[in-house]
């Protein structure tokens, strides 16, 4: 199992994924990271948790509207599931982020 680090909005944060998963984990941590980067920009640094709550939220409306467009009546095209793979990956990694700033939340209650 392949350890690496996925940098949001300026901290590093461990990420373990299977082997041949590197390329993809880091990809996905610079989406996040960029949305991370566009709330804190227009909101300001209001907090690296809700910052992070707030980013997991927009990534889970995505994939919600993602998966609704991909039952659709174009759903069963190769595309969408390959697009249903990176909403996987988007999926997991926004969980580890809620976990994350549930922890971080807790560390400054």
């Amino acid at each position: 199992m392949a350890q690496i680090t996925v940098t949001i909005n300026g901290r590093g944060y461990p990420v373990a994924c299977s082997d041949g998963e590197e390329q993809r984990i880091t990809e996905l941590g610079r989406y996040i990271d960029a949305k991370v980067k566009g709330f804190a920009q227009e909101l300001g640094q209001i907090g690296e948790a809700r910052l992070l709550v707030l980013t997991a939220l927009i990534l889970a409306d995505e994939l919600a509207e993602a998966q609704e467009g991909a039952s659709g009546p174009h759903g069963g095209n190769g595309a969408a599931r390959e697009d249903g793979k990176l909403l996987t990956g988007i999926e997991n990694l926004a969980m580890r982020i809620e976990a994350v700033a549930a922890r971080l939340e807790a560390d400054h209650i």
